[in-house]
């Protein structure tokens, strides 16, 4: 095989996988890909798109462990607080039949009470990353 015709396939070949490599990837959001009737999988940790989609859905049940105070200056609609503090005795109030996300401010203190509900047997239970900081960044509702 001459010079020419190598360089040649060569090329074809490395446009033919930029191609698969660009077109391959995955870029569906949640709104694309989640069913509203098909039962979640969440990772541990969740994004707000993710929260956002699927947070009114009947089989979700979605946490806020910041302060009284801190939840009537702002929250996500529809969120049930519950302060870190007072979860540990709250444990008669939240679902386990449900998929179970945790908020806070930044995502600490959801962590801690994510943490603490799976050492008490709840395993359907997830982080919402950044907290209501990252929820209001992305353009999501609040209220007062």
């Amino acid at each position: 095989m001459n010079m020419k015709r190598l360089l040649l396939v060569l090329f074809l070949m490395t446009a033919v996988l930029l191609t698969i490599t660009a077109c391959g990837g995955n870029t569906n959001t949640v709104a694309d890909t989640v069913d509203p009737n098909a039962p979640l999988d969440l990772a541990p940790t969740v994004n707000v798109a993710t929260v956002a989609e699927v947070k009114d859905r009947d089989d979700v049940f979605v946490i806020d462990v910041r302060e009284q105070w801190e939840y009537d200056e702002k929250h996500i609609p529809g969120v049930t607080l519950i302060p870190l503090g007072t979860v540990p005795d709250s444990l008669n109030q939240i679902p386990q039949d449900k998929t179970v996300i945790v908020t806070c401010r930044s995502g600490n203190r959801s962590g801690q009470a994510v943490d603490f509900l799976r050492t008490q047997g709840f395993t359907n239970v997830h982080n919402m990353e950044g907290g209501i900081v990252a929820w209001e960044s992305a353009g999501y509702p609040v209220e007062p």
